[in-house]
C-alpha cells in the first residue's frame, strides 16, 4: 500500500513541477492573472507532494521510550498541512490576483502562448489524475468515491486525486478566462478566472483538512475491524463474552485495539497469560494492523459503568462496538 502511495505521489510530483515551471514562464510573457493563479497552484501542489513524501517517512519509524505507539500520525499532521497550504498559498494568492486585476485590468499578451501551455498542462494534470484514479478506483470496492473519501484511513492517494481534479478544473476555468478576456476584449474576466479557482481551491483545502483532522485526533477503525476480532475473541474457550471493542487510527496502516472482556472463573494467572497471548497471535494473524492490543478482564457491569463514566448516558449502542 505504501509503495502503491508513493508511485501515485510521485507521478504527481513529476507533472506538477514541469506545469508549475511552464505555467510561470507563459504568466510572465502574457501577463495573464489566470495563468499566475495557475503557476501559483502547481508550485503549491509540487510542495504539497513533497510534504506527503516527507509525511509517509516520519510516519514509518519505529515505535520508541517517547512514542511508544509509534510515529504513525504524523502522516495525519502532514496531511493536514497540505490543506493549509492550498488554502493559504494557492487560494490565497488566487484571491489577491484575482482582485487585483479586477481593480486594475490589464489585456492578456501573446494568447496564444497561453492556450499552448494550458493545453499542455491539461494533458500533463490528465496523465497524473489517471494514475491516482486509478488507485482509488481499486481500493473503494463497491463504495462510492465520496463514501470512500470519508471512510479512508490513507489519505494520501485521495489527496493526489483531489489535488489534481482541482488542477484540470483550475485549468478549464483558466483557458474559459483567457478566451472571454481576449475576445471580448474584456480583461476583468481574467481577474474573475482567478478568483474561480481561488474558490475551487479553498473549497479542496476545506475537505482535506476535515478529513485530515478527524484522524489527527484521533479516529476509530473500520467497524468491520471491530465486528472481526469481538467475534474472534468469542471463538476462544476460557472467554465467557466479549464486552466492547475500542479502536483508534494510529496510521493507515496501523490501529490500536482495547478489548474488554470476561474470563471464566477458575482460571490461574498462567491460563489467563496464556489465553491472552493465544488471543493476541490469532488477531494479528488474521489482521495484521492491530499496531497495539490491550486486554482488559472486565465484568459486564463493570464495563457499562466504566463506560458511563467516559461518555456519559448518550452513548449509542454501537459506539464501542458493544454486542
Amino acid at each position: 500500500m505504501a509503495e502503491e502511495n508513493k508511485i501515485v505521489i510521485y507521478a504527481a510530483l513529476a507533472g506538477n513541477l514541469l506545469i508549475a515551471a511552464t505555467k510561470a514562464a507563459a504568466a510572465a510573457i502574457t501577463g495573464s492573472s489566470g495563468m499566475l493563479s495557475e503557476a501559483v497552484h502547481s508550485f503549491v501542489d509540487t510542495g504539497n507532494e513533497a510534504l506527503l513524501l516527507y509525511g509517509m517517512h516520519r510516519s514509518s519509524r519505529a515505535p520508541d521510550a517517547q512514542h511508544p505507539l509509534g510515529y504513525g500520525r504524523e502522516l495525519y499532521f502532514w496531511s493536514f498541512m497540505v490543506a493549509l497550504m492550498i488554502f493559504a498559498l494557492g487560494a490565497g494568492v488566487s484571491f489577491y490576483q484575482g482582485v487585483i486585476h479586477l481593480l486594475h485590468p490589464q489585456p492578456i499578451e501573446n494568447p496564444l502562448v497561453s492556450y499552448i501551455v494550458l493545453g499542455l498542462s491539461l494533458v500533463f494534470e490528465g496523465a497524473s489524475w489517471t494514475v491516482a484514479f486509478r488507485s482509488v478506483h481499486r481500493d473503494k470496492g463497491e463504495m462510492g468515491y465520496w463514501q470512500a473519501f470519508v471512510a479512508t484511513k490513507d489519505p494520501p492517494k485521495f489527496m493526489v486525486l483531489l489535488e489534481d481534479t482541482a488542477a484540470i478544473t483550475g485549468i478549464l476555468i483558466a483557458l474559459a478566462g483567457t478566451w472571454a478576456a481576449t475576445t471580448l476584449h474584456m480583461p476583468r474576466f481574467d481577474g474573475i478566472a482567478s478568483l474561480l479557482i481561488g474558490l475551487v481551491l479553498a473549497v479542496v483545502a476545506w475537505f482535506l483538512a476535515r478529513e485530515s483532522k478527524a484522524l489527527l485526533i484521533g479516529e476509530r477503525a473500520d467497524p468491520a475491524l471491530q465486528d472481526e476480532i469481538a467475534n474472534l475473541a468469542r471463538t476462544f474457550p476460557g472467554i465467557d463474552g466479549v464486552n466492547g471493542v475500542i479502536t483508534t487510527q494510529l496510521a493507515p496502516d496501523q490501529v490500536a485495539v482495547a478489548l474488554s472482556v470476561e474470563f471464566a472463573s477458575g482460571q490461574s494467572v498462567e491460563d489467563i497469560e496464556k489465553l491472552v497471548d493465544d488471543l493476541e497471535d490469532a488477531i494479528r494473524r488474521r489482521r495484521p494492523e492491530v499496531f497495539s492490543l490491550f486486554v482488559k478482564p472486565q465484568t459486564p457491569d463493570a464495563f457499562h459503568r466504566a463506560k458511563e463514566r467516559r461518555y456519559g448516558h448518550n452513548l449509542p449502542v454501537d459506539s464501542e462496538g458493544d454486542r
